[in-house]
């Protein structure tokens, strides 16, 4: 009796496989048939999983979400029991950047995705969830940092978590090679150190 694939498994089977075509050869290069033959499954199959590119894109966000948040997850324990809210912020400020290749690809699939968002406004709105669900996560960490005493009580808590989310811009100036993994890690910790104060 044949093995039944799993709904799951297939669809996030053809996102990373969407991730490839994107990290290797840009969006404008990924067909739905030009993913399906990176997946290994017909256009047929793929479009019974998709219906669409932007539906595709859209999961394979989600998809890429839950794996960013994983790999965060995965590394917290390497910063101790109780890791200080500096190293937190560190490691995820490092990790959304295209610094080794799963962020790489990570990161070119959102640039793809804020592309489409733009002409879109489903996947804006998709797009907007997200993102302030990212900025709550850093703002709360910042206030606790505040009322712990490990930054300044007068610092702006609004300003310094934009600032902080400000510092996954330096994505462009690494992909096209204005500077190197180590200048934009000097700097992240040279905000750190600027910010916290214990």
């Amino acid at each position: 009796m044949p093995k039944l694939v799993d709904r799951r498994e297939r669809r996030e089977a053809i996102a990373h496989a969407l991730w490839r075509v994107v990290d290797r050869d840009g969006w404008s290069k990924a067909t739905m048939r030009e993913v399906a033959q990176e997946a290994g499954v017909s256009l047929g199959q793929l479009q019974h999983y998709f219906s669409s590119r932007t539906a595709m894109l859209t999961f394979a966000m989600e998809f890429d979400a839950k794996a960013t948040s994983d790999r965060i997850a995965g590394s917290l324990p390497t910063l101790g029991g109780q890791p200080h809210p500096r190293q937190v912020l560190r490691l995820v400020l490092a990790e959304m950047l295209p610094l080794h290749p799963e962020a790489r690809a990570s990161s070119r699939l959102n640039a793809a995705y804020v592309l489409e968002a733009l002409h879109d406004e489903t996947l804006r709105n998709q797009a907007g969830v997200g993102l302030r669900e990212g900025r709550s996560m850093v703002r709360e960490l910042l206030r606790q940092a505040i009322a712990d005493g490990r930054i300044d009580e007068d610092r702006d808590l609004e300003i310094e978590t934009d600032l902080i989310l400000s510092l996954t811009g330096f994505t462009p100036l690494l992909e096209l090679g204005v500077i190197q993994p180590a200048a934009a890690l000097n700097a992240i910790d040279a905000h750190l150190d600027r910010l916290f104060t214990g």
